[in-house]
């Protein structure tokens, strides 16, 4: 039989029983929409991070201090941080940003909060990519005099001055009152909680509330950002940094410190984008492997119900290979029909989904063409698999067996 007439009568016979044939669709069509909108999710979801992480800043070495070294604070110090500058030891290094943390409450007439505070020099806004809404960053000489000056982050501002510009107003953090003399740009979803962050200067945060000792002795800073020059190996940035501390520190033996790359972290998210996207599309194949079952009972009903019409066309000359034929093209049309329809269904979901919030979660989704094709294609291919046992069945029926059958 041709090609075109095996097409047409498998249509006829798919349209014989039109429920029996919706109902076998759906099985596919759930689980084709099923593995789309997953596999947009995670896949979303994982270049959301990533994008956020390459705001915070792009090619950066963090430098922190091992704590497992059995020392009761910090092992870098501000002299450290600025030792990294030097362009005779570390020639790929273009600027440092140094910063400690610690926690407080921050108190504006009526209004308080407990936020973060985080210790910066004046780098910190060009390495970390830290945007002003309003007002201006902490300076150089800001941190040279110890001021009190603090920087807010959004949700802080507006949770103290509600949507007032809070630059020239005063707070109070930790009983000590600051002069506010920015405020920072959101960061959004992700990371959302640099908003409710107060920014002082390094040397403020140590002097006035955290003197923490150092090894070396000096302003103690608990990680330190570098920045890599364009163009320049981050592998051996990490190589002279290591020299370099290990030089200041008298190292002979493990290092007091550890220092990774952001691309280390974003291999990771990557690594981890992935692992969550196969997983989640693992548990909607399982949909499809109902499918594909579903399939194959439709068809087994259907050569049952059909014996006698197998046995009138092979007694008329029809050969084992039209009939075969013509029961896997009912079977491939039945996945090749549900799995269009999935998809289309699966991007339907994942567009709507895309940039909403559900149970305080935002979603991302990333739709694209492979992993669309990866889905039909699989549908099909389970379609046709569990369609080829009734395909057979059907076509070794004999052909006065199959008159006599009732």
């Amino acid at each position: 039989m041709r090609p075109h007439v095996v097409a047409a009568t498998a249509l006829a016979s798919l349209g014989a029983n039109k429920l029996r044939t919706s109902l076998a669709l759906l099985g596919i069509v759930i689980g084709v929409a099923a593995v789309i909108s997953t596999m947009s999710v995670g896949r979303g979801t994982q270049q959301e991070v990533l994008s956020q992480i390459e705001s915070l800043g792009a090619d950066l070495v963090y430098i922190n201090p091992d704590s497992f070294q059995g020392f009761e604070g910090s092992s870098l110090t501000l002299e450290d941080a600025y030792a990294l500058l030097d362009p005779v030891f570390v020639s790929t290094v273009k600027a440092v940003a140094p910063e400690s943390n610690s926690f407080g409450q921050i108190v504006a007439g009526r209004e308080e909060a407990f936020a973060q505070i985080i210790g910066v020099t004046a780098e910190y806004e060009s390495v970390r990519n830290a945007s002003l809404a309003s007002g201006q960053f902490i300076s150089q000489l800001h941190v040279s005099s110890v001021a009190d000056v603090a920087v807010l982050g959004q949700s802080l501002s507006e949770q103290l001055f509600g949507y007032r510009d809070p630059t020239g107003r005063t707070v109070r953090i930790n009983g000590r009152q600051f002069t506010v003399i920015g405020m920072l740009e959101p960061v959004g979803q992700g990371f959302g909680f640099f908003d409710e962050r107060v920014i002082i200067p390094i040397t403020t945060l140590y002097y006035r509330f955290e003197p923490v000792r150092t090894v070396q002795g000096g302003v103690s800073v608990q990680s330190i950002a570098a920045q890599v020059r364009e163009g320049a190996s981050v592998d051996k940035a990490i190589r002279e940094i290591t020299t370099v501390l290990r030089i200041r520190h008298r190292i002979t033996g493990q290092n007091d410190f550890t220092v990774s790359s952001t691309n280390e972290l974003v291999e990771t998210v990557e690594e981890t984008g992935r692992t969550l996207t196969i997983f989640l599309s693992a548990i909607a194949g399982i949909s499809l492997l109902v499918g594909g079952i579903g399939v194959m009972n439709i068809m087994m009903v259907s050569v049952t119900e059909r014996t006698r019409e197998i046995g009138i066309r092979k007694a008329m000359g029809a050969r084992r290979s039209d009939i075969l034929s013509q029961f896997i093209a009912e079977a491939t049309l039945l996945s090749l029909g549900g799995g269009l329809i999935g998809a289309a269904a699966g991007i339907g979901v994942s567009w709507f989904a895309d940039d909403r919030t559900l149970a305080g979660q935002n979603f991302q989704t990333v739709v694209g063409t492979d992993m669309t094709l990866l889905a039909v294609g699989v549908a099909v291919a389970i379609g046709l698999f569990f369609g080829i046992y009734p395909a057979m069945r059907a076509a070794r029926l004999h052909p006065i067996e199959a008159l006599r059958y009732e």
